[in-house]
């Protein structure tokens, strides 16, 4: 993703690093070397660099994607080769996505598991002001992810839950555990009967890029991949409006899938849209701690784990108001 940055110098050597470097550099065109390394802040499950490239041609930067926590480098293969397979899907459509540079999934050459890939255009925005302008954008953007055509030999994995009624924990210091219980009995059951498109699968402001301000306000990029999967719009619409619950308040998340729907997407209705809806929120619980480290290094400081905690409670309570 592309967040605020921080300066590394080499920022590629040293032991950690020291043979992907030696990788990225042996794929630069000739008389191509690396100038500078600039950490990406905001992401949570690999660590991000820019790399600033300088050669007889001029200057262009990569981005460098490197697994080295050890859950995810031990599903680092499956992640990062669903990632590039994806990006070269995507390329000359419209969605805007990165064009591949190279991938080393196993980190058969590099240190930890890799992908290195084109530098979009734009930067992450979190921010209140002008989000309910971002969000109309987000939601046509969904729907272009959501009509890719896909033959059945190109569709990506189908999608896999990211909690159960078993694995949900829930808040210990709520003062609605009734609330929290009906939400779980909620998603005891089967998956509602559903239609299938092409899912980001982790689609939210944290991984869309914006460029320009006012009315030439636009997006620029999509990132993150790896989670891509073949499954219900209403996932990938689910996600989306978990996050904007979280960091904009529940009406902001509550209007995503209205916005959704203008722009030209389907959902289901009633109770099997509020099963999706149930299923990606109790996947925050119990009080989103997660996500808000990568949005309060973008700058969001204002999430605490007390607010998130108050609006998440808030969000499954409006999502019973509204679909049950």
């Amino acid at each position: 993703m592309n967040g605020p940055t921080e300066a590394t110098g080499k920022g590629l050597e040293g032991k950690d690093w020291a043979a992907t470097r030696s990788w990225v550099e042996k794929g630069l065109a000739d008389g191509e070397h690396i100038e500078q390394v600039v950490r990406l802040r905001g992401g949570w499950t690999s660590q991000m660099r820019r790399l600033d490239l300088a050669g007889p041609d001029g200057r262009r930067s990569l981005v460098l994607r490197s697994f080295v926590k050890p859950f995810y480098v031990r599903h680092a293969e499956g992640l990062l080769t669903r990632e590039a397979a994806v990006l070269r899907r995507l390329r000359g459509t419209a969605v805007p996505a990165a064009t591949l540079a190279a991938v080393d999934a196993t980190a058969r050459y590099c240190d930890h598991p890799s992908l290195l890939m084109s530098l979009l255009p734009g930067t992450v925005r979190l921010d209140d002001e002008d989000a309910d302008d971002r969000t109309a954008l987000l939601a046509r953007q969904l729907v272009a992810v959501h009509r890719l055509p896909t033959t059945a030999s190109q569709r990506p994995r189908p999608y896999q839950a990211w909690t159960s009624p078993e694995r949900v924990v829930l808040p210990a210091a709520t003062e609605r555990p009734e609330l929290w219980r009906r939400a779980v009995d909620a998603i005891r059951r089967d998956p509602p009967v559903h239609q299938g498109c092409f899912l980001h699968r982790d689609f939210h402001p944290g991984n869309v890029l914006f460029a320009g301000v006012g009315g030439a306000l636009r997006v620029s990029g999509i990132v993150d991949w790896v989670e891509t999967s073949w499954g219900p719009a209403d996932l990938d619409v689910a996600h989306c409006s978990t996050a904007l619950a979280l960091l904009h308040g529940v009406p902001a998340g509550m209007r995503f899938a209205d916005r959704y729907v203008a722009a030209g997407g389907t959902l289901a209705g009633g109770t099997a849209h509020l099963y999706w809806r149930l299923l990606d929120a109790l996947g925050f619980a119990p009080d989103a701690e997660k996500v808000a480290v990568p949005w309060r290094e973008l700058g969001r400081v204002d999430l605490t784990a007390d607010v998130l905690a108050r609006r998440l409670e808030a969000y499954v309570e409006a999502l019973f108001e509204r679909y049950a």
